[in-house]
């Protein structure tokens, strides 16, 4: 896929970034490079490859699920700018 001037000068409208017009056919070779790229990259044999989520072949640590009643309540709502009674107090949203 071959991109010129007036194509740059589309995306960057949509985009809204302002770029000057001498800049818009240095930046058409730019992205033909990058698109050059990528195609190189859709050339590389990826079959039998299992997808990559992480370099580190490491687990989550887990928790026992349990349901608590959330622990010390006066300690949960010391930090809340505004509380009564152990509940946050927040402003009105809905009339």
């Amino acid at each position: 896929m071959a991109i010129d001037a007036a194509t740059v000068r589309k995306v960057a409208r949509l985009a809204r970034i302002a770029t000057p017009e001498e800049r818009l056919e240095p930046l058409a070779q730019e992205l033909n490079g990058i698109m050059t790229w990528i195609e190189q990259l859709a050339e590389v044999d990826t079959d039998g490859c299992e997808p990559l989520t992480s370099v580190v072949a490491a687990g989550l640590p887990l928790r026992e699920d349990a349901v608590t009643m959330g622990g010390d309540p006066a300690r949960v709502t010391s930090n809340a700018p505004k509380s009564v009674n152990n509940f946050f107090v927040v402003p009105k949203v809905v009339e």
